[in-house]
Protein backbone atom coordinates (compact mmCIF):
# COMPACT_ATOMS: atom_id res chain seq x y z
CA UNK A 1 0.00 0.00 0.00
CA UNK A 2 1.39 3.57 -1.06
CA UNK A 3 2.79 5.47 1.91
CA UNK A 4 1.17 8.56 0.75
CA UNK A 5 -2.53 8.69 0.02
CA UNK A 6 -5.22 10.79 -1.22
CA UNK A 7 -7.09 11.47 2.42
CA UNK A 8 -3.84 12.92 3.35
CA UNK A 9 -4.37 16.37 4.62
CA UNK A 10 -1.05 17.78 4.72
CA UNK A 11 2.50 16.89 3.66
CA UNK A 12 6.31 17.96 4.19
CA UNK A 13 8.79 17.89 1.82
CA UNK A 14 12.37 18.21 2.59
CA UNK A 15 14.03 19.43 -0.59
CA UNK A 16 17.66 19.00 -1.67
CA UNK A 17 20.45 21.39 -0.47
CA UNK A 18 21.95 21.93 -4.10
CA UNK A 19 20.74 23.66 -6.96
CA UNK A 20 20.96 20.62 -9.38
CA UNK A 21 19.65 18.29 -6.96
CA UNK A 22 16.40 20.60 -6.02
CA UNK A 23 15.56 20.78 -9.98
CA UNK A 24 16.63 16.77 -10.55
CA UNK A 25 14.10 16.54 -7.78
CA UNK A 26 11.40 18.62 -9.71
CA UNK A 27 9.48 15.33 -11.62
CA UNK A 28 9.27 14.21 -7.90
CA UNK A 29 7.75 17.60 -6.95
CA UNK A 30 5.54 17.51 -9.42
CA UNK A 31 4.11 14.22 -9.13
CA UNK A 32 3.40 15.01 -5.71
CA UNK A 33 1.39 17.74 -6.64
CA UNK A 34 -1.07 15.47 -9.16
CA UNK A 35 -1.44 12.60 -6.49
CA UNK A 36 -2.36 14.96 -4.09
CA UNK A 37 -4.43 17.71 -5.07
CA UNK A 38 -6.23 18.08 -1.89
CA UNK A 39 -3.14 18.12 0.55
CA UNK A 40 -1.69 21.39 1.90
CA UNK A 41 2.39 20.66 0.72
CA UNK A 42 5.11 22.38 2.24
CA UNK A 43 8.37 22.35 1.23
CA UNK A 44 11.07 22.93 3.75
CA UNK A 45 14.52 24.25 1.88
CA UNK A 46 17.45 26.31 2.45
CA UNK A 47 17.48 30.27 1.86
CA UNK A 48 17.70 31.10 -1.78
CA UNK A 49 16.10 27.83 -3.42
CA UNK A 50 12.81 29.56 -2.68
CA UNK A 51 13.62 31.40 -5.89
CA UNK A 52 14.40 28.42 -7.60
CA UNK A 53 11.62 26.88 -7.13
CA UNK A 54 9.13 30.29 -7.46
CA UNK A 55 6.11 30.03 -9.85
CA UNK A 56 5.87 26.23 -10.00
CA UNK A 57 2.66 25.68 -8.10
CA UNK A 58 4.15 22.65 -6.67
CA UNK A 59 4.04 24.01 -3.07
CA UNK A 60 1.58 25.56 -0.92
CA UNK A 61 4.27 26.96 1.28
CA UNK A 62 7.69 27.27 1.59
CA UNK A 63 10.05 27.38 5.18
CA UNK A 64 13.62 28.59 4.52
CA UNK A 65 16.35 28.21 7.14
CA UNK A 66 19.80 27.12 7.29
CA UNK A 67 19.84 23.35 8.57
CA UNK A 68 23.85 22.67 8.80
CA UNK A 69 23.86 24.18 12.15
CA UNK A 70 23.74 22.37 15.39
CA UNK A 71 20.47 23.65 15.90
CA UNK A 72 19.40 24.41 12.53
CA UNK A 73 17.27 21.72 12.33
CA UNK A 74 15.20 22.23 15.62
CA UNK A 75 14.65 26.43 13.85
CA UNK A 76 13.77 24.90 10.75
CA UNK A 77 11.17 22.26 12.53
CA UNK A 78 9.81 25.11 14.60
CA UNK A 79 8.90 27.40 11.52
CA UNK A 80 7.30 24.26 9.85
CA UNK A 81 4.82 23.79 13.07
CA UNK A 82 4.31 27.72 13.12
CA UNK A 83 3.60 27.78 9.84
CA UNK A 84 1.47 24.23 9.26
CA UNK A 85 0.86 22.62 12.45
CA UNK A 86 1.81 18.91 12.65
CA UNK A 87 2.43 17.89 9.00
CA UNK A 88 0.61 14.32 8.45
CA UNK A 89 3.55 13.17 6.23
CA UNK A 90 7.39 13.65 5.50
CA UNK A 91 8.77 13.21 2.30
CA UNK A 92 12.57 13.30 3.28
CA UNK A 93 14.53 13.74 0.14
CA UNK A 94 18.33 14.36 1.11
CA UNK A 95 20.27 10.98 2.74
CA UNK A 96 21.54 13.41 5.59
CA UNK A 97 20.42 11.65 9.43
CA UNK A 98 20.19 15.88 10.05
CA UNK A 99 16.70 15.75 7.12
CA UNK A 100 15.28 12.80 8.70
CA UNK A 101 15.61 14.50 12.25
CA UNK A 102 14.19 17.20 10.71
CA UNK A 103 10.83 15.47 9.43
CA UNK A 104 10.83 13.45 13.74
CA UNK A 105 11.19 17.58 15.19
CA UNK A 106 8.86 18.74 13.21
CA UNK A 107 5.81 16.77 14.59
CA UNK A 108 5.08 14.40 11.32
CA UNK A 109 3.19 11.21 11.92
CA UNK A 110 5.09 9.79 8.99
CA UNK A 111 8.31 10.21 7.83
CA UNK A 112 9.23 9.10 5.07
CA UNK A 113 12.13 8.36 3.03
CA UNK A 114 15.55 5.72 2.11
CA UNK A 115 17.10 4.02 5.20
CA UNK A 116 20.78 5.10 4.85
CA UNK A 117 23.24 6.95 6.93
CA UNK A 118 21.69 5.05 10.13
CA UNK A 119 18.50 7.10 10.05
CA UNK A 120 16.45 4.32 10.13
CA UNK A 121 15.14 4.28 13.68
CA UNK A 122 14.02 8.37 12.59
CA UNK A 123 11.53 7.18 9.94
CA UNK A 124 8.11 5.38 9.59
CA UNK A 125 8.85 4.55 6.18
CA UNK A 126 11.72 3.18 4.62
CA UNK A 127 12.45 2.25 1.25
CA UNK A 128 15.48 0.29 1.54
CA UNK A 129 19.12 1.37 -0.81
CA UNK A 130 20.84 -1.59 -2.17
CA UNK A 131 24.23 0.16 -3.36
CA UNK A 132 24.61 -0.08 -7.36
CA UNK A 133 28.10 -1.35 -9.28
CA UNK A 134 27.68 2.04 -10.87
CA UNK A 135 26.61 5.80 -10.38
CA UNK A 136 22.41 5.91 -10.24
CA UNK A 137 21.19 9.45 -11.64
CA UNK A 138 20.00 11.26 -9.18
CA UNK A 139 16.59 12.17 -10.90
CA UNK A 140 16.24 8.47 -10.95
CA UNK A 141 16.69 8.39 -7.36
CA UNK A 142 14.21 10.93 -6.55
CA UNK A 143 11.30 9.16 -8.80
CA UNK A 144 12.37 5.68 -6.69
CA UNK A 145 11.14 7.27 -4.11
CA UNK A 146 7.88 9.10 -5.49
CA UNK A 147 7.12 5.81 -7.26
CA UNK A 148 7.22 3.90 -3.84
CA UNK A 149 5.21 6.22 -1.93
CA UNK A 150 3.00 7.30 -4.49
CA UNK A 151 2.32 3.44 -5.75
CA UNK A 152 2.36 4.40 -9.15
CA UNK A 153 4.69 4.72 -11.77
CA UNK A 154 6.77 8.02 -12.67
CA UNK A 155 6.30 8.40 -16.44
CA UNK A 156 7.54 11.92 -16.85
CA UNK A 157 10.89 12.36 -16.02
CA UNK A 158 11.63 15.52 -17.50
CA UNK A 159 13.10 18.78 -15.53
CA UNK A 160 10.94 21.51 -15.19
CA UNK A 161 10.98 24.93 -13.49
CA UNK A 162 8.90 28.30 -13.79
CA UNK A 163 10.30 31.75 -14.25
CA UNK A 164 8.12 34.51 -12.63
CA UNK A 165 6.88 38.08 -14.18
CA UNK A 166 9.60 39.72 -10.87
CA UNK A 167 12.44 37.40 -11.87
CA UNK A 168 12.04 38.10 -15.76
CA UNK A 169 11.72 42.09 -14.94
CA UNK A 170 15.33 41.45 -12.78
CA UNK A 171 17.29 39.71 -15.47
CA UNK A 172 16.40 43.02 -17.95
CA UNK A 173 17.63 44.80 -15.81
CA UNK A 174 20.94 42.60 -15.34
CA UNK A 175 21.19 42.41 -18.77
CA UNK A 176 21.32 45.85 -20.08
CA UNK A 177 23.76 46.80 -22.44
CA UNK A 178 23.57 43.40 -23.91
CA UNK A 179 22.49 44.33 -27.59
CA UNK A 180 22.05 40.99 -29.28
CA UNK A 181 22.04 37.19 -28.49
CA UNK A 182 24.25 36.31 -26.03
CA UNK A 183 25.84 33.14 -24.57
CA UNK A 184 25.96 32.08 -20.76
CA UNK A 185 29.21 31.06 -19.22
CA UNK A 186 29.19 29.48 -16.15
CA UNK A 187 33.21 29.10 -15.18
CA UNK A 188 32.76 28.19 -11.39
CA UNK A 189 31.62 24.89 -9.65
CA UNK A 190 31.38 24.26 -6.14
CA UNK A 191 34.80 22.59 -6.41
CA UNK A 192 38.17 23.54 -7.84
CA UNK A 193 38.90 20.54 -9.43
CA UNK A 194 35.66 20.91 -11.36
CA UNK A 195 36.03 24.66 -12.67
CA UNK A 196 37.80 24.34 -16.43
CA UNK A 197 40.42 27.22 -16.58
CA UNK A 198 39.76 30.90 -17.20
CA UNK A 199 41.95 31.20 -20.31
CA UNK A 200 39.75 28.83 -21.98
CA UNK A 201 36.16 30.34 -21.25
CA UNK A 202 37.84 33.44 -22.45
CA UNK A 203 38.94 32.15 -25.62
CA UNK A 204 35.57 30.50 -26.19
CA UNK A 205 33.76 33.90 -25.58
CA UNK A 206 36.06 35.63 -28.07
CA UNK A 207 35.44 32.79 -31.07
CA UNK A 208 31.61 32.90 -30.47
CA UNK A 209 31.58 36.86 -30.95
CA UNK A 210 33.90 36.38 -33.93
CA UNK A 211 31.94 33.02 -35.71
CA UNK A 212 28.40 34.11 -34.65
CA UNK A 213 28.43 37.33 -33.13
CA UNK A 214 27.39 36.17 -29.64
CA UNK A 215 27.84 38.72 -26.33
CA UNK A 216 29.32 36.71 -23.53
CA UNK A 217 26.94 36.78 -20.40
CA UNK A 218 29.10 35.84 -16.94
CA UNK A 219 27.44 34.39 -14.02
CA UNK A 220 28.35 32.73 -10.92
CA UNK A 221 27.99 32.68 -7.15
CA UNK A 222 29.21 36.15 -4.98
CA UNK A 223 32.03 33.00 -3.45
CA UNK A 224 33.10 32.87 -7.70
CA UNK A 225 33.29 36.46 -8.31
CA UNK A 226 37.27 36.35 -8.22
CA UNK A 227 36.86 33.30 -11.13
CA UNK A 228 34.40 35.47 -12.72
CA UNK A 229 36.50 38.36 -12.89
CA UNK A 230 39.41 36.22 -13.91
CA UNK A 231 37.65 34.91 -17.13
CA UNK A 232 36.53 38.71 -17.76
CA UNK A 233 40.46 39.75 -17.46
CA UNK A 234 41.21 37.75 -19.91
CA UNK A 235 39.06 38.19 -22.70
CA UNK A 236 38.88 40.56 -25.31
CA UNK A 237 35.53 41.76 -26.80
CA UNK A 238 31.76 42.22 -25.34
CA UNK A 239 31.21 40.91 -22.35
CA UNK A 240 29.38 41.31 -19.17
CA UNK A 241 29.78 40.32 -15.59
CA UNK A 242 26.54 39.83 -13.72
CA UNK A 243 28.31 38.57 -10.81
CA UNK A 244 28.98 42.16 -10.08
CA UNK A 245 25.44 43.65 -11.14
CA UNK A 246 24.04 40.96 -8.03
CA UNK A 247 22.55 38.25 -9.75
CA UNK A 248 20.23 36.37 -7.47
CA UNK A 249 18.83 32.67 -8.03
CA UNK A 250 15.53 33.78 -9.18
CA UNK A 251 17.00 36.35 -12.02
CA UNK A 252 19.87 33.64 -13.03
CA UNK A 253 16.42 31.92 -14.43
CA UNK A 254 15.53 34.22 -16.52
CA UNK A 255 18.80 35.02 -17.83
CA UNK A 256 19.13 31.19 -19.05
CA UNK A 257 16.43 31.07 -20.26
CA UNK A 258 16.52 33.91 -22.68
CA UNK A 259 20.04 32.92 -23.59
CA UNK A 260 20.94 30.96 -26.88
CA UNK A 261 23.29 28.97 -25.38
CA UNK A 262 24.85 27.94 -21.88
CA UNK A 263 28.30 26.66 -21.36
CA UNK A 264 28.79 25.32 -18.02
CA UNK A 265 31.02 23.17 -15.42
CA UNK A 266 29.38 20.41 -13.62
CA UNK A 267 27.20 22.47 -11.74
CA UNK A 268 23.63 24.03 -11.23
CA UNK A 269 22.83 26.10 -13.90
CA UNK A 270 23.19 23.29 -16.62
CA UNK A 271 19.87 22.12 -14.34
CA UNK A 272 18.30 25.34 -14.98
CA UNK A 273 18.83 25.47 -18.58
CA UNK A 274 17.33 21.63 -19.09
CA UNK A 275 14.27 22.62 -17.07
CA UNK A 276 13.78 25.71 -19.16
CA UNK A 277 14.42 24.58 -22.52
CA UNK A 278 17.90 26.33 -23.04
CA UNK A 279 21.08 24.61 -25.80
CA UNK A 280 23.66 23.40 -23.52
CA UNK A 281 27.31 22.63 -23.16
CA UNK A 282 28.55 20.34 -20.15
CA UNK A 283 31.95 20.00 -19.18
CA UNK A 284 32.59 17.23 -16.79
CA UNK A 285 35.34 16.30 -15.31
CA UNK A 286 36.71 14.71 -12.69
CA UNK A 287 32.75 13.81 -11.93
CA UNK A 288 31.10 11.24 -13.32
CA UNK A 289 28.21 12.44 -15.78
CA UNK A 290 26.00 9.23 -14.70
CA UNK A 291 24.97 10.73 -11.38
CA UNK A 292 23.00 13.39 -13.07
CA UNK A 293 22.36 11.90 -16.30
CA UNK A 294 19.08 13.92 -17.60
CA UNK A 295 16.73 13.12 -20.28
CA UNK A 296 17.67 16.20 -22.63
CA UNK A 297 18.31 16.40 -26.38
CA UNK A 298 19.31 19.67 -26.54
CA UNK A 299 22.68 19.14 -24.52
CA UNK A 300 26.32 18.19 -25.47
CA UNK A 301 28.13 16.43 -23.06
CA UNK A 302 32.04 17.10 -22.80
CA UNK A 303 34.14 14.41 -20.58
CA UNK A 304 37.29 14.95 -19.25
CA UNK A 305 38.14 11.18 -20.20
CA UNK A 306 35.82 10.10 -23.36
CA UNK A 307 37.00 6.72 -23.25
CA UNK A 308 36.61 5.50 -19.32
CA UNK A 309 35.49 2.27 -19.50
CA UNK A 310 32.06 1.81 -17.80
CA UNK A 311 33.16 0.30 -15.02
CA UNK A 312 35.33 2.80 -13.64
CA UNK A 313 33.71 5.90 -11.94
CA UNK A 314 35.62 8.87 -12.92
CA UNK A 315 34.99 10.54 -9.77
CA UNK A 316 38.12 7.70 -8.20
CA UNK A 317 39.98 8.37 -11.10
CA UNK A 318 40.85 11.85 -11.14
CA UNK A 319 44.28 12.02 -12.62
CA UNK A 320 42.55 10.87 -15.54
CA UNK A 321 39.57 13.18 -15.94
CA UNK A 322 41.25 15.98 -15.03
CA UNK A 323 38.69 18.88 -16.33
CA UNK A 324 41.37 20.30 -18.92
CA UNK A 325 42.09 17.86 -20.89
CA UNK A 326 38.68 18.99 -22.38
CA UNK A 327 40.19 21.54 -25.06
CA UNK A 328 38.83 24.29 -26.61
CA UNK A 329 38.29 23.36 -29.77
CA UNK A 330 35.69 20.16 -28.79
CA UNK A 331 34.19 22.88 -26.70
CA UNK A 332 33.30 25.16 -29.94
CA UNK A 333 32.28 22.60 -31.95
CA UNK A 334 29.51 21.33 -29.34
CA UNK A 335 28.45 24.88 -29.28
CA UNK A 336 28.28 24.91 -32.88
CA UNK A 337 26.33 21.71 -33.36
CA UNK A 338 23.62 23.73 -31.22
CA UNK A 339 23.94 26.96 -32.45
CA UNK A 340 23.19 25.55 -36.22
CA UNK A 341 21.11 22.92 -34.87
CA UNK A 342 17.06 23.56 -36.36
CA UNK A 343 14.86 25.48 -33.83
CA UNK A 344 15.17 23.69 -30.23
CA UNK A 345 11.96 22.27 -29.04
CA UNK A 346 9.48 24.23 -26.67
CA UNK A 347 10.54 24.55 -23.79
CA UNK A 348 9.71 22.52 -20.96
CA UNK A 349 9.22 25.52 -18.35
CA UNK A 350 5.75 25.38 -16.49
CA UNK A 351 5.77 29.21 -17.94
Amino acid sequence: MAALTTTLESLLVICPSWVGDTVMATPLLQAVRTALPGARIIGAMRPGLEELLAGSGWLDEIVVAETKTLTGPWRMARRVRLIAGRPGAALVLPNSFRAALLARLAGSRQTIGYNRNCRGPLLTHTLAWEPASGPVPAVDYYAKLAEWALGSPLADRRLKLAVTEMQRAAATRLLEGVKGPFVVLTPGANRPDKRWPPSRFAAVAEALAKTYGLEAVLTGSTSERGIVEAVVRRTEGPIHNLVSRGISLGSLKAVIQRADLLITNDTGPRHIAAALGTPIVTLFGPTDHRWTTIDYPSERILLAAPFLTSDLVADENHARCSIDRIAVGDVLRAADQLLTAPPRRPSTSLQ
